[in-house]
């Protein structure tokens, strides 16, 4: 199983008493598997995974695994390796297809503490491991080099870089470009730049209400048309900017609220989009709901 093209980065939608909206998450798989999805990804930042129990995490992958007709990618990372295994050993006996594994947050573990990480999360599952980067989350950057050593072990197929260096994401390529072993944007707007140096696709935020506009500019890349490719990339940028207006996921759901699919309200400690910026969001995104 590869996971590749234009996978969604899914919110966990909320019910008004702060319950998974479990019915709302499966109406919201079926709108993005209409709208030409490649795979989902279930539990990771953007579905507010640090303030999910394990049981309710565990409810949204099962969900997921349940609904899904497309491949599911279960966020289980934890700063745990203990958790992280538990997780990704149920994901995978409830029949996700891969599990996405963020770096170890707050600890801060040396190289070698990394290494063992992954190295016992793969040693326990059968099923590809993305490893996920994002520095300006966890306190924890994976350098190139390190990457390049991590993806010798047997199970991890890629990682989601979202360092935002397209330096280092360059160099990463360049370094695994001869392994069984690929590269996913953790970011919207560097998904044509990453594409262009051999990425695979990327795991969009955006991607929870443009899945099919996503796809178009993913699918014009492979077929070679750079320039409507290059076209859709700055039709979509302000949006792009707009979702990371403040902390994500507060914007996606608000968007999501906007356009009626199943959100609800967010986990504390985030709070609602400010008024400020929730106008300024809806203007631009009354410019998409119009395309």
């Amino acid at each position: 199983m590869r996971f590749e093209g234009i996978i969604a980065a899914m919110i966990t939608p909320f019910t008004k008493d702060d319950m998974i909206d479990e019915e709302g998450l499966r109406r919201n798989i079926e709108f993005l598997e209409k709208n030409e999805i490649d795979a989902i990804v279930p539990c990771g930042t953007t579905g507010e995974s640090a303030t999910l129990s394990h049981d309710e995490h565990k409810k949204v992958i099962k969900i997921a695994t349940e609904t899904a007709h497309v491949p599911v990618l279960a966020g289980t990372g934890s700063n745990s390796t203990k958790e992280a295994i538990d997780l990704s050993l149920y994901a995978e006996d409830v029949g996700a297809d891969g599990v996405l594994v963020v770096t170890p947050y707050y600890n801060k573990p040396n190289e070698t503490g990394v290494i063992k990480h992954f190295e016992a999360i793969a040693d326990k599952i059968n099923i590809p491991i993305i490893m996920y980067n994002i520095p300006s989350r966890t306190g924890l950057n994976m350098p190139p080099n390190l990457v390049a050593r991590l993806a010798d072990i047997d199970g991890i197929d890629g990682i989601k870089e979202a360092s935002n260096n397209i330096s280092q994401i360059s160099q990463i390529i360049e370094l695994t470009q001869d392994k069984e072993f690929y590269l996913l944007s953790g970011n919207d707007d560097q998904i044509l730049p990453i594409l262009s140096l051999g990425g695979k696709g990327v795991i969009s935020v955006a991607a929870n209400i443009i899945p099919r506009k996503l796809k178009e500019m993913y699918d014009s890349f492979i077929k070679g048309d750079i320039d409507r490719a290059r076209e859709i990339h700055y039709n979509l940028s302000p949006l792009f900017r707009a979702l990371f207006i403040e902390t994500n996921p507060i914007p996606i759901k608000a968007a999501c609220n906007m356009m009626g699919l199943a959100a609800g309200n967010l986990r504390p400690p985030l709070a609602n989009l400010s008024k400020e910026h929730e106008d300024i969001l809806k203007t631009i995104l009354k410019k998409y709901l119009k395309e």
